[in-house]
């Protein structure tokens, strides 16, 4: 596992971006509480890819799609999703399909419904600092 102090926004983008120059396919899990950095990171990488659009949390939209550098990546955010069942009506296997990466915030909440992550990333904070932590 490896862990990397992000003191900031700044890193936490600068953490996001340095994931975009190896991470270009597959499913990333992003856990963590409200606030810990998870759309930050995702922000990061898409910059780092050349997006210069808007990136906002998929808090109540659910799902936001993104094309950068010929890849096509989805950010999802299941944090009010009630039911697992609720990913077959938001055309979850429509987005695997069409989709290199995929960034899933709250994965927990999408049990055996989600295709299984390529990676993991946990946020946590430990004395005022916070932790990411690669898996």
């Amino acid at each position: 596992m490896l862990c990397t102090e992000l003191a900031d926004e700044a890193a936490t983008l600068a953490y996001g971006a340095e994931l975009a120059t190896h991470f270009r396919n597959g499913v990333m899990y992003l856990k963590g509480e409200l606030g810990a950095g998870k759309t930050t990171l995702v922000r990061g990488y898409l910059r780092r890819l050349g997006y210069v659009g808007l990136v906002k949390s998929p808090t109540y939209t659910l799902i936001e799609h993104y094309e950068a550098s010929g890849l096509a990546i989805a950010h999802m955010d299941l944090y009010r999703v009630d039911d697992p069942k609720e990913l077959t009506y938001i055309g979850l296997e429509d987005v695997m399909h069409a989709t290199d990466v995929l960034f899933v915030e709250w994965p927990e909440r999408g049990t055996d419904y989600l295709p299984p992550a390529s990676s993991i990333i946990k946020f946590s904070v430990q004395a005022n600092v916070r932790i990411a932590s690669r898996s």
